[in-house]
């Protein structure tokens, strides 16, 4: 086995036990900072595919502010140390028979796939990239930027009004 793919399970490995470990704690502080080492971890996959400027943006906008935002979110609701509910047992149940089905169908998927070998590079220059993100013609991402934006200003009005409210022993 080559080191680059020793790195890659290694990679892999951080994303998964992080992303596991995000959904599955009933402390809501330590589900939004296993976030973190997942978000970082895909960074670090982008930095292993040499796409330094994507994994750069990885970390600015992902780690850097929805992370922060949403750390911010809990510490405004002053719930940050409290346990988070715990789900029913006939819920837990389903989801992980969703979760066991939705990894079938995907496996059963990529298995019959013939993934053909490309011997192509592609042009991963910062202008290029750039001047995609940009663009407002076909191929361009100016539209999903615009919509994540209008996304992080209602979470931000969201944040500002559950930390205004009063609670129920400041009546």
């Amino acid at each position: 086995m080559s080191i680059s793919a020793i790195m890659f399970y290694i990679i892999s490995a951080v994303i998964l036990g992080s992303g596991l470990l995000a959904v599955t704690t009933r402390k809501i502080f330590r589900s939004a900072i296993y976030l973190l080492g997942s978000l970082v971890g895909i960074a670090g996959l982008y930095f292993w595919m040499e796409l330094e400027f994507i994994a750069a943006v990885q970390i600015v906008v992902y780690v850097g502010g929805i992370v922060v935002l949403i750390i911010f979110s809990i510490f405004l609701t002053q719930q940050s140390g409290m346990l988070m509910p715990r789900t029913p047992i006939f819920r837990d149940f389903v989801a992980i028979l969703t979760c066991i089905a939705g990894f079938v169908l995907a496996f059963k998927f990529i298995y019959r796939h013939k993934f053909p070998s490309l011997q192509t590079s592609f042009d991963n220059s910062v202008d290029r990239i750039g001047t995609q993100m940009l663009s407002m013609e076909e191929g361009g991402y100016v539209l999903p930027f615009e919509t994540v934006s209008i996304l992080l200003l209602a979470a931000m009005v969201g944040c500002i009004v559950i930390a205004l409210r009063n609670s129920p022993d400041q009546k």
